[in-house]
């Protein structure tokens, strides 16, 4: 079921995301459907539990700098309409939040080893909060991204980066 729920997402987006469709792809009734995930927000809340697991590529490119430039640009590149899809449905329904919080929980825990990396090669004070310097690194793309629905540019994220790195340097994070 997840996965014809990613597929009919990257097909069709939130908007035409359908429990009919989803259990005609995955070959079941979509009483089934209904019965265990309720609707299209169960889909997607189950979905994004999956994605949570999944490892993410963790820049490693031997410099703070480097690393967070390069977590900014993988965040811009990776907002297709399966993500906006996510996101739009966590702003709808409460599982579907609880499960975007989960996933952006777990991508933070994740990518906070490139803190706790330049932490250890003296790049960053020591005590900065790793998973916060993530945090700060990659809001303004979903700033705006989804608040300001603006173009992200990868000079937007470039300096999403250098705006992070500026402040966890100066010790605020």
């Amino acid at each position: 079921m997840r996965q014809a729920t990613l597929a009919e997402l990257a097909e069709h987006g939130y908007q035409g995301l359908t429990v009919e469709n989803v259990a005609a792809r995955s070959g079941v009734h979509k009483t089934t459907v209904y019965r265990r995930w309720t609707g299209v927000e169960g889909l997607i809340a189950d979905a994004l539990d999956l994605a949570a697991e999944e490892p993410w590529p963790v820049p490693d490119t031997g410099t703070i700098e480097g690393d967070l430039r390069e977590l900014a640009r993988m965040v811009r590149r990776g907002m297709d309409p399966t993500a906006t899809a996510f996101v739009a449905a966590g702003m709808q329904d409460e599982a579907a939040a609880r499960a975007l919080n989960g996933f952006y929980t777990a991508r933070h825990a994740q990518s906070a080893v490139i803190v706790r990396r330049a932490v250890e090669r003296g790049e960053l004070p020591a005590g900065t909060d790793a998973e916060e310097v993530v945090r700060a690194t990659v809001a303004p793309v979903y700033y705006r991204l989804f608040i300001a629905h603006e173009r992200v540019e990868e000079k937007d994220a470039d300096r999403a980066a250098a705006t992070a790195l500026a402040a966890a340097r100066a010790g605020v994070l």
